[in-house]
């Protein structure tokens, strides 16, 4: 008889397990009931949080730290990681240029820059590689990538030749962009961006009115740092002989989406697919029985490209059913049947704080595998 194989592939539960962890867990739980069944974890993400580990974890790469300039311009320590091939690295613009990094007191996106992401990438190409998948979700920032440019060597001037001020709000004394002094490397390297907002640049949709509240901007501001980024894309299109601002995702974090675009000639995607290619979940998954995979939360976004819809798309194309198992299962979750996932399960099977269902998270997860595991073996007698 043929060893059945199965391949776990969840997302991370976020801030509680990572992705590699909840796979150990989910592996843990079915060979308590399949001791023998060739178990396949490959950690997944969706370009948000925790994309770099798993990519890390799932190919055997490894993790750099770099000193670069926080959002305010104070300096943080923030990693990226360099897959096994050592010509990849991956980046989440949140480690140097995320919201969390600006105490809520001080959120203020005319002053926050993206110039410490800007540092990643030119440590990433410094240390030889050549394609990038930069993951922009969870900005603090507004300034459409003008200070990943700085850092990456572009000159940005205002109307006497000195370099504009950082922040969303300089962008307001910008007169010229000079590109001659961009990194070398830039030009022989591929950069695949995880994007999976379709906001244009300005405009009621665009970065400031949708995204600016939650990064500390007033109403007064939204209107400003809107018109900034008009003025930013009118420049880069005098520059570059084209505009940036109505391509769908221009908008994504701030403007970053805009700026690595211009800048970079980025593709984006949406992050879940860039994992798939980066992981080879597609050669992967042939041959499996069953697939499980999970996050944090089921709920009615899952089905718009979270990590378990872009799972079980992928298995559906092989006919391999397809189980998801969660931390919690919200309104508007049973959208996922229609995505491709067959069950869902639920970690939490008593009531308890969330502050134990974090701490116990592995646990839980691994008797929820259990759980499914003891139905498949029923169903196999029948």
């Amino acid at each position: 008889m043929p060893v059945m194989k199965i391949v776990v592939a969840p997302d991370s539960f976020k801030g509680s397990v990572t992705a590699l962890q909840a796979a150990s867990a989910m592996e843990t739980g079915l060979r308590r009931i399949f001791p023998d069944a060739a178990i396949e974890k490959i950690p997944m993400a969706d370009g948000g949080e925790g994309t770099v580990q798993s990519l890390v974890d799932a190919t055997g790469g490894h993790l750099q730290t770099r000193r670069v300039l926080a959002p305010l311009g104070n300096e943080v320590d923030a990693q990226f990681g360099i897959l096994a091939d050592g010509d990849t690295a991956v980046i989440e613009m949140a480690a140097a240029s995320g919201l969390t990094l600006v105490p809520p007191d001080k959120r203020n996106p005319l002053q926050t820059t993206t110039y410490g992401t800007g540092q990643l990438i030119c440590a990433a190409l410094e240390a030889g590689c050549r394609r990038l998948i930069i993951g922009i979700g969870g900005s603090a920032t507004n300034d459409s990538g003008a200070g990943m440019a700085a850092a990456l060597g572009a000159k940005l001037l205002d109307a006497s030749a000195n370099p504009i001020p950082r922040g969303g709000g300089g962008l307001g004394k910008l007169a010229a962009i000079d590109i001659t002094g961009l990194h070398p490397a830039i030009a022989d390297t591929e950069t695949v961006v995880a994007c999976d907002v379709n906001n244009p640049l300005t405009g009621p949709e665009g970065a400031s009115h949708v995204y600016g509240p939650q990064k500390g901007a007033t109403l007064e501001m939204i209107e400003t740092l809107d018109a900034h980024l008009a003025h930013f894309d009118a420049v880069l299109a005098r520059t570059l002989g084209k505009s940036f601002g109505a391509i769908p995702g221009a908008g994504a974090a701030g403007g970053l989406g805009a700026g690595l675009m211009a800048f970079l000639n980025a593709e984006l995607r949406l992050g879940v697919d860039i994992m798939i290619d980066a992981v080879k979940f597609k050669e992967r998954v042939k041959g499996a029985s069953l697939v499980f995979t999970g996050e944090g939360q089921l709920d009615f976004q899952t089905a718009f490209g979270k990590t378990p819809v872009g799972v079980a798309k992928v298995a559906k194309a092989h006919n391999i059913p397809v189980i998801a198992i969660a931390g919690g299962i919200a309104e508007g979750a049973e959208a996922v049947y229609d995505a491709g996932i067959d069950a869902m399960l639920g970690i939490v099977q008593e009531p308890m704080s969330l502050e134990l269902a974090v701490a116990d998270a592995s646990r839980l997860i691994a008797d929820t595998a259990e759980r499914a595991a003891r139905l498949m073996a029923i169903g196999q007698k029948f």
